[in-house]
C-alpha cells in the first residue's frame, strides 16, 4: 500500500483488490543484463470479474506475473469491454516451492484470440509456438488470434508484427546498465500509451524502446517524461534488429 500511495498522491486512481499477500519476486541477475534468475517468496490472490467490473478503459493490459492471475474467464469478460492487451511472461511461469518454472501457457490457443496485443521476448515466443526464429513465431502468434504482437529481443531491439508488416524497431543505446527489472513493462506501457493516443505502430515502438532505455539507467520505475523520451530517440545510438 505504500506505493499505492504514492501513486494517489499523484493524483493517480488506484483502486485495489484485496489479498493476503502481493508477488514477491527476488530477481537475480548476471553480468548480462538480458538474463536473470527468479524466486517467488509470496503469492498473491488471482483477479476476479466481480473486482474488474468497474474498469472503464479502451485498452485492459493484463500484466501477469503468474500463469493464475488473469483466468481465461477474465480474459473473455474483458475483451467484451474493451481492447485486451497481454504479457506473456506471466503465463510461462508456476510457482513451486518459491522457485519459478518455465511452462506453456495453458489454453493458449482459446485465450489468444481475445487478445489484441501481445508482448513476448524471444524465449517466450519459443516456449509458445515452437519457433525459435522471430518471423515464423509472431506469424503463428498472429494466426492464433493476436492483432499486434510484440517481440523484444533485448539489447537486439524489437520487432512488432501486425500480420502485413514486421516493423523493426530499434534498442537505444543506454548511457549505463543500472536495473533491468521492470523494462518489458515500461515497453508495454510506452506502446499501449502512443496507441491509446492514435500514434501509429512504428513511432509507438520507438517511443516504447527510448522509455525502457531511460528506466535500464536508474533503479525503481521509469520516472522520466515524454519530452525525455523523445530527446532519447533523438540523439541515442540505434540498434536495429535482424530477422
Amino acid at each position: 500500500m505504500k506505493e499505492v500511495d504514492k501513486l494517489r498522491s499523484e493524483r493517480i486512481d488506484v483502486p485495489v483488490m484485496p489479498s493476503k499477500y502481493s508477488v514477491y519476486f527476488e530477481n537475480i541477475y548476471g553480468e548480462n543484463q538480458d538474463n536473470r534468475t527468479q524466486r517467488v517468496l509470496a503469492k498473491a490472490d488471482p483477479f476476479s470479474i466481480d473486482y474488474l467490473k468497474k474498469a472503464d478503459a479502451k485498452i485492459y493490459h493484463l500484466g501477469s506475473l503468474l500463469a493464475d492471475d488473469f483466468s481465461l474467464e477474465v480474459v473473455k469478460y474483458m475483451a467484451g469491454k474493451g481492447l485486451v492487451s497481454a504479457d506473456s511472461q506471466g503465463y510461462l511461469r508456476e510457482v513451486r516451492n518459491n522457485n519459478v518454472y518455465a511452462i506453456d501457457w495453458e489454453g493458449k490457443e482459446e485465450a489468444l484470440k481475445y487478445i489484441h496485443f501481445l508482448k513476448a521476448n524471444e524465449h517466450e515466443m519459443e516456449v509458445l509456438t515452437g519457433y525459435a526464429d522471430t518471423v515464423s513465431a509472431a506469424r503463428q502468434l498472429y494466426d492464433w488470434g493476436v492483432k499486434e504482437v510484440l517481440i523484444t529481443l533485448g539489447s537486439l531491439g524489437s520487432v512488432i508484427y501486425d500480420g502485413k508488416t514486421f516493423h523493426k524497431i530499434p534498442a537505444y543505446k543506454p548511457r549505463e546498465i543500472v536495473d533491468a527489472t521492470g523494462c518489458g513493462d515500461t515497453y508495454m506501457t510506452g506502446y499501449l500509451y502512443q496507441r491509446a493516443k492514435g500514434a501509429g505502430i512504428e513511432e509507438s515502438g520507438r517511443f516504447a524502446a527510448a522509455m525502457s532505455t531511460l528506466k535500464i539507467e536508474a533503479s525503481g520505475p521509469f520516472s522520466g517524461t515524454k519530452e525525455d523520451v523523445i530527446r532519447r530517440m533523438e540523439t541515442a545510438e540505434q540498434r536495429f534488429p535482424e530477422i
